[in-house]
């Protein structure tokens, strides 16, 4: 297997981020949380994401140098408007302002509209614990997975975030609704694998372990059946409806075309509640 240095790929994306008209600082921010996330394995949603990411800055439908702006706030719950700006920039700003708003309420809440896929949303989650709060964070997608019972695909596999700081290392959960998302189904059928369980089914409707008839179906597998269809309709609900913005049905189907999209950013600061070091003894039981 070829390896290749972190600094080496973090460099090459900064270069051709600054290319393409991005202001350094945001280039720098943007091209790390892309090589951290295939430094820490999550290919999917890392270097693999990176063309379809230019592809929808050329195409326009990717702002470069838009910046969300405060659209309306209710004391620690803030709605924001994404601009169509890019995902992973505009999620790093939402769970910054977040964990801000959480040092002064004990509890913050951005919501955010008119957004780009975030790439990987476990990185908002480190964000959050490497800051000393609890993070939750969602995000709907276009309509991706079929409801439970369904043959059309009328859900999103809305990945949800759920992060608890510890200083022996985070505890962080990250995971799409579906039982794969469709970054990992398409790293499985690149390095020409077949998933370990099933997880979806082909146009037959059948189970499948088959990543790419899962891809030509668009029928992946929800996670817990029927309860994971649920979640996924809940939180495509809280999302639209906490930021003002579109809901899964209302997202272009079509994956490079995915935008306008809602998302939630929650911080909570522990600190005010907990005894000193119930949290680390918890998180280390």
């Amino acid at each position: 297997m070829l390896r290749i240095p972190y600094t080496d790929v973090l460099d090459v994306l900064l270069r051709v981020l600054l290319k393409l008209g991005f202001e350094q600082k945001r280039a720098a921010l943007s091209a790390r949380l892309f090589a951290e996330a295939s430094r820490d394995g999550i290919y999917s949603h890392g270097l693999n994401r990176f063309p379809q990411y230019l592809r929808m800055i050329q195409s326009g439908i990717i702002v470069v140098n838009a910046e969300p702006e405060i659209v309306k706030t209710f004391g620690s719950l803030e709605r924001w408007d994404g601009k169509s700006g890019p995902g992973n920039l505009n999620a790093y700003q939402g769970m910054a302002r977040a964990i801000a708003l959480s040092r002064q309420h004990g509890i913050g809440c951005v919501a955010l509209a008119n957004t780009n896929h975030w790439m990987r949303g476990g990185s908002y989650g480190w964000q959050a614990a490497d800051a000393g709060v609890i993070g939750i964070c969602w995000t709907n997608t276009l309509a991706n997975l079929p409801p439970w019972g369904a043959s059309d695909p009328r859900a999103g596999n809305n990945p949800l975030i759920i992060a608890v700081p510890r200083p022996k290392g985070h505890v962080v959960l990250d995971m799409a609704m579906s039982q794969f998302s469709y970054g990992a189904l398409a790293a499985y059928r690149m390095r020409g694998e077949q998933l370990p369980v099933d997880g979806g089914f082909d146009t037959a409707g059948q189970f499948t372990r088959d990543p790419a008839a899962i891809e030509t179906s668009k029928r992946a597998l929800p996670i817990g059946y029927w309860k994971g269809s649920g979640l996924a309709l809940m939180l495509d609900l809280l999302a639209a409806l906490l930021s003002g913005g579109l809901a899964t049905h209302q997202i272009p189907a079509e994956s490079e075309r995915e935008t306008n999209l809602s998302q939630v950013f929650i911080a909570l600061d522990p600190a005010p509640m907990e005894q000193a070091g119930t949290l680390d003894r918890l998180t280390d039981q």
